[in-house]
């Protein structure tokens, strides 16, 4: 590998890490296509070097968000394993049902939330200077399990205080999330942050955060099982680490500085992207059309 591989191996990973911390994701979705189509690296190998890579961005972000005390440790956990339960159903599921029709699914789902997230950008900052995410009414599930949880928001300069809700339908969504990620092999970071964020009064950072210390479980287990298997190739891994891991701390230290709205915009793109992509892989199983794309 020569001296300019590495470097750009290096910004890549600087760029997938700034992204991952700064939405709530690994950053696999910018790494896999990167490494397969500019480095024409075997997919399987790609995948299991992004999610090698994706435990350094989620534990250098995940480590920033905790100290700033932005994680709720409470609502990750519950979220989690529900998530883990739906993964083991939806890798037993993969076989029964036609992918496409599962892309054609998540495409739409993922092109909605995409639309919800931009509709209510400018709603978020208004429900944090006016308390609005406190005043909403938490369920039994959340009050028993005392889910509610507060953060200092750095750019309105406010303590911004919060109550779960609609538990129950989160916890479903969440399962389904695990269930889709495991069929298709992506990853659930920008479900998570919708349905936390959307259905469950999260607001946006706190859910950003919440998600990225939720990667840190499910990408070491994957990780694991890459490596045992001798797929994940070190001199790819190597110099994407470095660049992963402090565009990560860089995209945790500066996340909580930016408005809630530019991060609700920020995340809205990426989900429309990510509908995308995952319309065209749709259309080329099911008709063979190649859509223009990574």
């Amino acid at each position: 590998m020569s001296p300019l591989d590495i470097v750009l191996l290096l910004l890549t990973g600087l760029a997938a890490g700034t992204c991952g911390a700064l939405m709530g994701i690994g950053g696999g979705v910018i790494m896999v296509p990167v490494l397969t189509a500019f480095f024409a690296i075997p997919v399987k190998e790609a995948a299991a070097a992004s999610l090698v890579t994706v435990i350094a961005t989620s534990m250098a972000g995940s480590s920033r968000y905790l100290k700033q005390r932005m994680v709720n440790i409470r609502l990750a956990f519950l979220l989690e394993t529900v998530t883990s339960l739906g993964a083991i159903t939806g890798a037993l599921l993969a076989i029964l049902v036609p992918p496409y029709i599962l892309y054609f699914i998540l495409s739409v789902l993922l092109g909605y939330l995409a639309l919800q997230q931009f509709k209510t950008r400018e709603i978020e900052e208004e429900k944090i200077k006016h308390m609005g995410y406190k005043n909403v009414k938490e369920d039994k599930v959340a009050r028993i399990l005392k889910l509610a949880s507060s953060y200092y928001d750095l750019a309105e300069r406010t303590l911004v205080e919060y109550n779960i809700s609609n538990t129950g339908v989160g916890l479903i969504a969440s399962f389904f999330a695990g269930v889709l990620s495991a069929m298709l092999g992506i990853g659930g970071g920008v479900l998570k942050v919708s349905f936390m964020n959307q259905l469950m009064n999260t607001p946006i950072k706190a859910a950003i955060a919440t998600s990225k210390f939720m990667i840190d479980i499910t990408a070491s287990t994957g990780a694991i099982i890459y490596y045992i298997t001798g797929i994940v190739n070190l001199a790819i891994v190597a110099p994407m680490v470095l660049g992963v891991t402090s565009g990560a701390i860089m995209g945790a230290t500066v996340m909580n500085k930016i408005k809630s709205r530019r991060l609700k915009t920020g995340f809205a793109l990426l989900l429309a992207y990510l509908s995308y992509l995952m319309l065209r892989k749709g259309i080329y199983i099911y008709t063979g059309m190649l859509l223009p794309g990574p």
